[in-house]
């Protein structure tokens, strides 16, 4: 133990004496680095302005005027469908408003001459036909006198007398002849009651009058009457003129042809899918020939000329430490040898939709941009933020 404690003085007087022997060396003090809090976050670049552009109205693509990258003015056709149908629409619409117009002239125009002479000609050639139906009527009634019943009385008288004696003869050759002579007596007497038979329907008819010819020119009287008085109340009518509802009810007629003529100038414009605003085209989703639906998309139309960066993962931690105006750095990969500066001008107030969580949209400015950046670029964008 006492051999131990003495080679460890030793040792340490050897360490103290080389020690001695040295220049002592002055510490160097740490160095502080700077650091500032950063809100690292992703984006996609798009521009300011952009749509999709969808048909207002069903139809057949006819056309499709434009391709991905074309520029475009605003009210330039893109996609082209039929109109066939919406132009007959038009048409048919065109010839009702000109009907509607011309009967609502012709009730606030005043009877002319000439329309209320044609008017009572009709009246008097009405009366006429009633006069003459009346006339058909009474001579028809007027038609059996008594000398024709009387014959036909008579005819009945013989035609008894004579089936009477065809019917005596047969009864007298009944037993006792036979053969042809026996038929021939047969067919006699048959012939003799045809003959009572319709000698009898001929003074029955006679007796009833004509009734059925009666009734048919009746009817016919009837009929005339009825013309008779239409044309009358055409005639007061036209003295009259239209009354202030009956122009009333035209004027409505016209308005609402007016108003089908509008819809159906509409429908045609919308056969022509335009252009809302001046851009570029970035996509096209209409072919030739494909039927599309009220409200189908077409086209996406953009402003290449503002674009910026909309985040994408803004999450709900670090959205309360960033504010519209804070300066932002943003790179891209397909730009990888350049930093842009840009500034945050607008920050949602909700959740963004379809984000799969909690996340709010951001949109950052360029201060530059750059003509190799491409709508739906991945932008990196870093906020500085404080402690």
């Amino acid at each position: 133990m006492k051999k131990i404690l003495v080679a460890g003085w030793i040792v340490l007087a050897l360490l103290l004496s080389g020690c001695a022997g040295q220049s002592r060396e002055t510490p160097t003090p740490a160095i502080e680095e700077d650091y500032t809090p950063v809100v690292a976050i992703t984006g996609e670049v798009t521009p300011a302005a952009w749509a999709t552009v969808s048909a207002q109205t069903g139809g057949t693509v006819l056309a499709v005027l434009v391709e991905p990258g074309n520029q475009v003015s605003l009210g330039d056709v893109l996609v082209q469908l039929d109109s066939t149908d919406a132009q007959m629409a038009v048409q048919q619409a065109e010839a009702a408003l000109e009907a509607a117009r011309a009967q609502l002239a012709l009730l606030q125009a005043s009877p002319r001459a000439e329309q209320v002479a044609v008017a009572e000609a009709q009246v008097a050639a009405a009366e006429a036909a009633v006069g003459q139906a009346q006339a058909q009527r009474d001579q028809v009634a007027a038609g059996v006198t008594a000398a024709e019943i009387a014959a036909a009385e008579a005819n009945v008288a013989a035609a008894e007398l004579a089936r009477k004696a065809a019917e005596d003869q047969y009864d007298q050759i009944r037993d006792r002849v036979h053969g042809w002579i026996e038929e021939q007596a047969i067919l006699q007497l048959r012939a003799a009651e045809e003959s009572l038979r319709a000698a009898e329907a001929q003074l029955a008819r006679l007796k009833a009058g004509p009734y059925r010819e009666v009734r048919v020119a009746e009817a016919g009287i009837a009929a005339a009457e009825a013309q008779r008085d239409i044309a009358q109340a055409q005639l007061r009518a036209l003295r009259a003129g239209a009354t202030a509802e009956e122009i009333a009810v035209a004027q409505a007629a016209v308005s609402q042809a007016e108003a089908a003529l509008a819809v159906a100038y509409v429908t045609v414009e919308r056969c022509e899918v335009r252009a809302p605003f001046a851009g570029t085209i970035g996509m096209v989703g209409a072919r030739a020939g494909e039927l599309l639906a009220p409200g189908q998309p077409v086209a996406t139309l953009g402003d290449l000329n503002t674009l910026r960066v909309e985040t994408t993962d803004l999450d709900e931690i670090d959205v309360a430490r960033v504010a519209v105006g804070q300066a932002a750095t943003v790179t891209f990969d397909g730009v990888p040898e350049r930093v842009f500066a840009g500034r945050i001008t607008r920050i949602s107030p909700m959740t963004a939709p379809g984000s799969g969580g909690v996340s709010y949209t951001a949109i950052v400015e360029l201060d530059e941009v750059d003509p190799r950046l491409r709508w739906g670029m991945t932008a990196f964008v870093d906020i500085e933020v404080a402690e």
